[in-house]
């Protein structure tokens, strides 16, 4: 074979290799995962905060409103020894007129995979390499949802998917969107029948954080002797971002 033309289809497949491996590469480019959150201690995020209930032994449901901010205390160490950052939620009325009072603590974990939020002793693996569209994974993995008192078994096996990534969210420029369950179980309305209903949705805002929240989680209990229109229990709650720091 000629050499020259040897030459030529040598540089050309090599080409088509580099090529090929490029497109693979830049097919999973993605942001860090800390880009899409703002850990330094005194960080905060404001926010709207709408918290749903049933009353009335279940007949009816009331919401309750806030304003909640979320700040950065303290870098620590988990129980596994790694690095992490604890956040402290303070409630307020709705105007922030009243004083600010601690309501709950949780954990940030960043690690080289995941971003991971540790509440109320579950591990919620919140954001996941790479942070492209249609991205899922099992987000609620380390949660124990099997075990026979177990009251969280809706959270088992939900799929985490980004949606919208890079894309603006209200006054946010940057944000992904992380749909992690829409479920609807059983006949809703049905009075002689059991019904679910769970949805879960977050939205995070580049060097920002947490921007949007809802959640919403009840069950319904079919009618009986004590109860002739059945029931609800579970409970939802909204965040929306009002300003950060």
């Amino acid at each position: 074979m000629n050499k020259n033309i040897y030459a030529f289809i040598i540089l050309a497949f090599s080409g088509l290799l580099l090529t090929r491996c490029s497109a693979k590469k830049d097919g999973f480019s993605s942001e860090t995962l800390t880009a899409y959150m703002n850990l330094s201690v005194g960080k905060y995020v404001t926010y709207q905060l709408d918290s749903m209930k049933f009353v009335n032994f279940g007949q009816a449901d009331t919401t309750i409103k806030y304003q909640a901010k979320d700040v950065i205390d303290a870098a620590i160490t988990d129980n596994l020894g790694r690095p992490a950052w604890r956040v402290i939620r303070y409630l307020n009325d709705t105007l922030a007129s009243g004083t600010w009072t601690p309501d709950m603590t949780y954990m940030i974990v960043p690690t080289t995979q995941t971003i991971e939020v540790i509440e109320n002793n579950m591990r919620f693996q919140k954001l996941k390499l790479p942070i492209v569209n249609e991205f899922s994974w099992k987000g609620n993995t380390f949660i124990d949802t099997y075990s026979v008192n177990s009251d969280v078994r809706y959270l088992d096996d939900w799929d985490y998917t980004y949606t919208n990534v890079g894309q603006a969210y209200s006054t946010v420029p940057n944000s992904i969107t992380i749909n992690q369950r829409d479920e609807t179980l059983g006949t809703i309305n049905n009075v002689d029948a059991y019904s679910e209903r769970n949805y879960s949705q977050e939205i995070y805002g580049k060097n920002i954080g947490l921007v949007y929240k809802s959640f919403l989680h009840w069950v319904f209990q079919p009618r009986n002797s004590t109860y002739p229109n059945g029931y609800k229990e579970g409970y939802g709650i909204t965040l929306k971002m009002i300003d950060h720091n």
